[in-house]
C-alpha cells in the first residue's frame, strides 16, 4: 500500500511537528504478547528492515506503563521506541500533551487510506482535527446465544432490552441457573451502560467531561441489570474467572458482550463445542430509532514524535493496521479498518464454528458504537470496580449507587486535570 514520502531529507514540517534528523537504522517496535505475531510477521516479510521488537504489557489495565517510561526518556532525550501498540484507547489524552505522538494525517498517511476505517474509530486518536494514533481493532458489543438451547426450548432472541428483560424473568422462572448476561467484570458499564446511552463519560474535550449518571437512561439500564442480579439471570462472577468457568460456562443462554467474545471465551476459554454459537444485534430500547452499541478494549498503534526513522515507522504502521496478512488472517480482534475486517470476518465465518450469520451483526456494530461514551485519561474500568462491584457484592442495587458512582467518575477526572460538567 501507498505510505506518503516521510523519511530523510523529505520530511518537513506538518502542522507545527518538526521531525527530528532522520537517518537509517534500526526500527524499535514495542507490542504486548498478542500483537507480538504481527511485528514478527511484518519482519518475516520485510527481511531488509531492521527491527527491535520489544514486549512489554501493553498498559494491561491502564498501567501507564508507556507513560511511565516516556516521562522517563523525555529526562534522558532518548530511549524512545518508533512505533508503539497499546491496549489503552486513551494514550492520547497525555500523549498528545507530551509531545510523545507524531500526527499522523498531515502528510503521512494518505486520506485515502485513513478513510477506510470503520465508523467513529479513530475518534479517540483524534484532537482538534489532528490524528494521533490509529485504531488497531474495535471491540464493539452484540448479543452472543447459545442457537441450540434457544431452538430447544422455543425462546426468541430478544431485539429490544424489554424483552431481553422479558425473557430473562421467564429463564429464571422455567431454566433457574441459565444465564442472559454477567455484570461480573469492570467493564460491564461498557456493555450495558454504554449501549443504553448513559451519559456518565461524555468526553468533550481534551480536558472536559461532562458526567451525568442519574440520567433516565442510566438509571432505565441499572433498573434492568437489578432485575436479572437479583433473579441470578446476571452473573456478579468475572467470564475470566475460574469461578464462572467451572459452574457458569456451559449454563450461558444468552451474553451482551463485544465482538473479541466469540474467540477469545467461547472458543477458547469456555470450550463451547461448535455450533452452538450465535451472534445477534445488541438489543436496543423500544422507540429508540438510532441503534448504540458499547465497547470494550481495542486498541491503538502510535508513531513517536521523536523517531529518527519516520518512513520505515509509517510503512511498519501502515501495514500492521491495514495488511489482510496480518488484520484479516492472523488478528485476535476484529479490524477497525474496514477493509481487512471484512477478510477477518469471511475467515471467521468459514470455519465453521458458529450457528448461523455472524457477518452482518458484527460489522453492522462497528459503526454503531454509540459517541457519548468516549476515553478519557481516566479509567472507568478502575472506577466501577472501586465503587460499585463491592458494592453489588454486598447486595446493593446498581439504581442505589449511581450516584455514588457519579461522585467517583467526577473525582478521578478532576484529579486528573478534567474540566468536568454535570
Amino acid at each position: 500500500m501507498a505510505v506518503a514520502a516521510c523519511g530523510g531529507g523529505s520530511t518537513g514540517a506538518q502542522d507545527g511537528f518538526r521531525p527530528v534528523k532522520q537517518t537509517d537504522g534500526t526500527l524499535t517496535v514495542w507490542v504486548d504478547s498478542s500483537r507480538l505475531a504481527a511485528a514478527k510477521l511484518y519482519q518475516k516479510e520485510h527481511p531488509s528492515v531492521k527491527m527491535d521488537i520489544v514486549s512489554y504489557d501493553g498498559d494491561a489495565n491502564g498501567s501507564n506503563y508507556l507513560r511511565t517510561k516516556v516521562s522517563l526518556f523525555d529526562r534522558t532525550r532518548h530511549g524512545w521506541p518508533d512505533v508503539v501498540f497499546s491496549s489503552q484507547n486513551n494514550e492520547t489524552s497525555w500523549a498528545v500533551q507530551a509531545g510523545f505522538t507524531a500526527p499522523l494525517n498531515k502528510g503521512m498517511i494518505p486520506k485515502s487510506t485513513l478513510a477506510n476505517w470503520a465508523k467513529g474509530a479513530n475518534d479517540p486518536c483524534t484532537v482538534d482535527g489532528t490524528l494521533y494514533c490509529l485504531r488497531n481493532d474495535l471491540a464493539q458489543t452484540v448479543l452472543w446465544y447459545n442457537a441450540s438451547l434457544m431452538k430447544k426450548w422455543g425462546y426468541r432472541v430478544p431485539t429490544t432490552w424489554e424483552q431481553y428483560e422479558a425473557l430473562g424473568r421467564k429463564v429464571a422462572r422455567e431454566h433457574p441457573g441459565y444465564l442472559v448476561g454477567s455484570a461480573g467484570d469492570a467493564f460491564a458499564p461498557e456493555i450495558y451502560l454504554w449501549a443504553g446511552k448513559c451519559g456518565a463519560n461524555h468526553i468533550t474535550g481534551p480536558k472536559a467531561v461532562t458526567v451525568d449518571a442519574t440520567g433516565p437512561n442510566c438509571t432505565r439500564m441499572a433498573a434492568l441489570l437489578d432485575t436479572l442480579v437479583k433473579n441470578k439471570t446476571l452473573s456478579l462472577s468475572s467470564v475470566f474467572s475460574s469461578d464462572f468457568d467451572k459452574n457458569a460456562a456451559d449454563r450461558i443462554l444468552l451474553m451482551p458482550g463485544p465482538s473479541w467474545y466469540g474467540g477469545s471465551l467461547f472458543h477458547g476459554s469456555f470450550k463451547t463445542p461448535a455450533h452452538q454459537i450465535g451472534v445477534a444485534p445488541m438489543p436496543q430500547w423500544s422507540g429508540d430509532a438510532r441503534p448504540s452499541v458499547g465497547n470494550v478494549g481495542g486498541g491503538t498503534w502510535l508513531m513517536s514524535a521523536h523517531s529518527a526513522h519516520l518512513k520505515a515507522a509509517t510503512a511498519f504502521l501502515t501495514w500492521v493496521t491495514t495488511s489482510n496478512d496480518y488484520q484479516g488472517k492472523v488478528a485476535p480482534g476484529y479490524p477497525a479498518y474496514a477493509p481487512a475486517a471484512k477478510t477477518w470476518l469471511a475467515h471467521q465465518a468459514s470455519s465453521g464454528y458458529y450457528a448461523g450469520d455472524i457477518t452482518r451483526p458484527l460489522q453492522t456494530a462497528a459503526n454503531q458504537v454509540w459517541p457519548g461514551w468516549g476515553y478519557g485519561q481516566f479509567s472507568q474500568e478502575a472506577i466501577w470496580a472501586a465503587t460499585v462491584t463491592p458494592g453489588l457484592t454486598a447486595g446493593k442495587s446498581v439504581r442505589s449507587m449511581l450516584p455514588s458512582w457519579e461522585d467517583a467518575i467526577v473525582n478521578y477526572a478532576r484529579s486528573d486535570g478534567y474540566k468536568v460538567t454535570r
